[in-house]
């Protein structure tokens, strides 16, 4: 009965492979590279603790057990807006909107931008979480390859074809879920020109830009892009933040930093959808960030290269010939590419049978379902032995 009256875009949202994995976090005995996933121990529990106190006491317990502004917390904004100073991206919490995690804001782009048939250019692969928010939307989607030689009349002509127009440019560019990789400043001066020639936005997803383990800062797009063009309000990139991986996924915060038109339409979709995000945990993010926001990401930062080294080191030792991997200098991934004749989702189902070992199969990531033999491992959450004893086991696996 439900298939007959389900509207056409039910037909394009299916589970997300992420979200069923993590069910096996409830098994004691399997090592899980699975989810994108923060250390809970490194939580800066005590800071919310008082922040929590604080906001419940009598200066504030009514402001945030009360309805709020549809486009957030007007402090958290305004430190908002001078973290994005810090990054070469001038602007005034005007710009700022608050969204229920960075996730809220990709499904708010996709329903801004694309209509039926309309093209979204991706990276092959991307994001997991992004393909499922625009998928709604009934898009297409193209490769993005910012140093290809593709012409911008060749991604429209693609995209008329399929009857619709080239709509945004999707970009994780700093450790992108899933492979870690990152867009190098030539990369991203190229997507701007792309985006340009084509009037189209760019989505820019900075989701792990605090999380740098080494080399130099590369600026965000939308900094580029404001060193070109002068202000905020001339950018056609919309910047998409999170508290998620840096203070707490739990409290659900993030925020998009965009030229002013942008962010009032989105404002209306925040309005229609949710009213505003909650305003206790607003407030609580807010004296969080202020009391230590910096050091604490300093610590991160320390905590989170040592993992990354451990699983780099237990790659090289344990994987068979033929399995290659990414060097990320920063987020929470390495991406591995098996030999052609291996499928990541059959191995995974052996992985758990076997070894009782849990990663991502990278068929998913890729919106045409294609490359099959590559998996994504995280190494944020698991411990140095538990890395060791996982990484030795996904190579006798393999070997087998």
């Amino acid at each position: 009965m439900w298939d007959q009256i389900f509207s056409s875009r039910m037909s394009r949202m299916t589970a997300s492979e992420i979200r069923e994995l993590l069910k096996l976090l409830d098994q004691p005995d399997i090592i899980s590279f699975a989810g994108g996933i923060p250390d809970p121990k490194l939580f800066p529990i005590a800071a919310f603790q008082d922040a929590f106190a604080e906001t419940l006491g009598p200066d504030t317990q009514n402001e945030a057990l009360q309805y709020s502004a549809s486009e957030g917390y007007p402090p958290l904004r305004d430190w908002i807006a001078a973290q994005m100073a810090k990054l070469g991206i001038p602007c005034t919490r005007d710009n700022i909107l608050i969204t229920s995690g960075s996730q809220q804001a990709l499904d708010y782009l996709g329903k801004l931008f694309l209509s039926p048939n309309d093209t979204a250019l991706v990276s092959w692969p991307t994001y997991l979480g992004a393909l499922g928010a625009f998928n709604a939307y009934e898009p297409h989607y193209d490769r993005l390859m910012p140093h290809a030689n593709r012409t911008p009349a060749d991604y429209a002509a693609r995209a008329a074809d399929k009857g619709g127009k080239v709509k945004f440019a999707y970009a994780s560019v700093d450790f992108a879920n899933p492979t870690g990789e990152t867009i190098d400043r030539a990369g991203r001066e190229s997507l701007l020109d792309l985006a340009d020639e084509l009037n189209i936005a760019v989505i820019e997803d900075a989701a792990y830009q605090s999380l740098r383990y080494d080399g130099d800062a590369i600026p965000p797009v939308l900094a580029l892009e404001i060193a070109r063009k002068g202000s905020i309000e001339n950018c056609r990139t919309i910047y998409c933040g999170s508290f998620s991986k840096t203070l707490s996924p739990g409290l659900r915060v993030g925020w998009v930093c965009a030229a002013k038109p942008v962010i009032s339409r989105l404002v209306l979709m925040k309005q229609a959808a949710d009213l505003h995000s909650a305003t206790i945990n607003q407030i609580a993010i807010t004296k969080v960030a202020k009391a230590c926001f910096d050091d604490h990401v300093s610590n991160l930062r320390n905590a989170y290269k040592k993992r990354r080294d451990y699983m780099l080191n237990a790659l090289s030792k344990h994987m068979p010939d033929g399995v290659t991997w990414t060097q990320p200098e920063g987020g929470m991934f390495i991406w591995l590419t098996l030999p052609d004749h291996m499928d990541g989702a059959t191995m995974l189902a052996k992985s758990l049978e076997t070894q009782r070992v849990a990663f991502v199969p990278g068929r998913a990531f890729h919106a045409d379902g294609s490359c099959g033999n590559t998996i994504r491992l995280n190494f944020s959450l698991p411990d140095k032995a538990t890395i060791e004893e996982g990484i030795k086991r996904l190579g006798a696996l393999l070997r087998s």
